[in-house]
C-alpha cells in the first residue's frame, strides 16, 4: 500500500477542491483523486452570491471581474408581474463554472494539494481507498463526489435521506441579455434562470420536475423570454443535470466525511449550492487539523439549516402558483420587504430581523 497524504478527497470538483485548499491552509497534507480531468463543467446557473464570493475569499481564490459580469440584483418575473431587490453593500458575478473550476485548481496547486486527474477511486478501505487500481493510505477520507456519491454508500451514511428531484437544462447564448441583474422567470412547475456573464453572454438554464421537458418545450412557459431569445447564437453545448434537496442524519463516520452535494444538498432555485459546499469545507479543515469530526457534524447541520429554509420556501411557491402570484404581488408592492428577504437569503440576520419580515410578509400576503 503505497502512503499517500494525510487527507484524500474523492471528487476534484469546487466542494472537493475547496476541501482541499482549506484542507492545506491549516497544515495537512492533501491528496485530490477525480476519474475526470479539469475543466469539470456541471450544467448550473453560474451565479455565485455575495455570500459565495465571501467563502471564496476566504480560501484565496480569486474572481476578478474580467471573468465574468457583475450582478448588484435579483428580478422575480411571472406573467406579467415583476418584482426586484438589490443586495444591500455587496455584488454577485456570473462566471463560467469552467472558469472557476480552473481558479480553484490553481489555487489547489499553489498551496500545495496533489491532483490525481483520470484517477477514479473504486472502494474505500478501512486505512485508506483504492485510487487508479493502487490502494493508498490516509488519515481522512473525504467524499465529495456528489449527489450520488458512492463514499456516502460506501460508508453508510445514505440513512435518513431525504429527496426531491428536479432535472435542469442550461445553454449559453452569445447575447448581452441582461446588465447587473439575474432574472427567474416562474411558470406551471417550472422557472428559468438567466444569468450575465463575461463577453456578453448569458447563462439560460430551465429547471422542472419532469425529467422528459425539453428546453424548447420549456421556453413556450415564457412567451417574452422566448422572443428575446429567438435570434440569439448558441455558443455552447446544451447540458443537462439533476438538482436535489436532501438531507442525511450523519455526514460523519469513523474517517470518512462528506462535503458538498454528497453531504446533502439544496435545489439550484437557492442559488446557494457552491456557498454552502465552500463554508461546509472551511467547517471540516477545522475539524481535520483537531481530529473530532463531531465538531464537523454539528457545523455541517447549523450551516445548512439556512439555506433548507430557503429551499422549502422557494420549492413551496413553485408547486402552488396562486401563492406565488400573491407573494410576488406582495414583493411587487413593497420594494423594502423584497430586499429584506433577499438579505435574509444571503446573509446571516437575527432572529429579530427574521421575525419582523415574517410579519410584514404575512401582512402583504393578506392585503395584496
Amino acid at each position: 500500500m503505497q502512503r499517500a497524504a494525510g487527507v484524500l478527497v474523492v471528487g476534484g470538483g469546487p466542494a472537493g477542491l475547496a476541501a482541499a485548499i482549506a484542507a492545506r491552509k491549516k497544515g495537512l497534507p492533501v491528496t485530490v483523486a477525480d476519474g475526470a480531468k479539469p475543466p469539470i463543467d456541471k450544467a448550473c446557473g453560474e451565479g455565485l452570491l455575495p455570500g459565495t464570493l465571501a467563502a471564496l475569499g476566504e480560501l484565496d481564490v480569486s474572481i476578478d471581474h474580467s471573468d465574468g459580469q457583475i450582478f448588484r440584483r435579483i428580478r422575480f418575473i411571472d406573467g406579467a408581474t415583476f418584482a426586484e431587490a438589490g443586495f444591500t453593500a455587496e455584488s454577485g458575478i456570473g462566471v463560467r463554472r469552467t472558469i472557476l473550476h480552473e481558479k480553484m485548481v490553481a489555487r489547489a496547486e499553489q498551496c500545495g494539494v496533489q491532483l490525481l486527474w483520470n484517477s477514479p477511486v473504486t472502494s474505500i478501505v478501512p486505512d485508506g481507498a483504492v485510487v487508479g487500481g493502487r490502494a493508498i493510505q490516509t488519515r481522512w477520507v473525504v467524499g465529495a463526489d456528489g449527489v450520488h456519491s458512492r463514499v456516502r454508500r460506501w460508508s453508510g451514511l445514505d440513512a435518513g435521506v431525504r429527496r426531491q428531484l428536479r432535472f435542469a437544462q442550461r445553454r449559453h447564448y452569445r447575447a448581452k441579455l441582461l446588465s447587473d441583474c439575474v432574472e427567474v422567470h416562474w411558470g406551471r412547475n417550472i422557472q428559468a434562470y438567466l444569468t450575465p456573464l463575461a463577453k456578453e453572454e448569458t447563462c439560460v438554464v430551465v429547471i422542472s420536475r419532469d425529467p422528459s421537458l425539453r428546453f424548447d418545450e420549456a421556453l413556450r412557459e415564457f412567451p417574452t423570454l422566448a422572443s428575446r431569445l429567438r435570434n440569439a447564437e448558441l455558443s455552447s453545448v446544451q447540458q443537462g443535470a439533476v438538482t436535489a434537496t436532501c438531507k442525511f442524519n450523519r455526514v460523519c463516520r469513523g474517517n470518512v466525511a462528506l462535503v458538498g452535494d454528497a453531504s446533502g444538498s439544496v435545489d439550484a432555485i437557492t442559488g446557494e449550492g457552491l456557498g454552502l459546499s465552500f463554508r461546509q469545507a472551511l467547517a471540516l479543515a477545522e475539524a481535520l487539523k483537531t481530529g473530532e469530526l463531531r465538531k464537523y457534524q454539528a457545523a455541517h447541520c447549523w450551516l445548512a439549516r439556512r439555506p433548507h429554509m430557503m429551499a422549502r420556501l422557494l420549492l413551496l411557491l413553485d408547486r402552488f402558483t396562486p401563492l406565488r402570484r400573491r407573494v410576488l404581488r406582495a414583493f411587487a408592492s413593497d420594494e423594502d420587504l423584497f430586499a429584506r428577504l433577499l438579505a435574509a437569503h444571503v446573509n446571516e440576520t437575527s432572529p429579530a430581523f427574521l421575525a419582523e419580515t415574517s410579519a410584514r410578509l404575512g401582512w402583504r400576503l393578506i392585503t395584496a
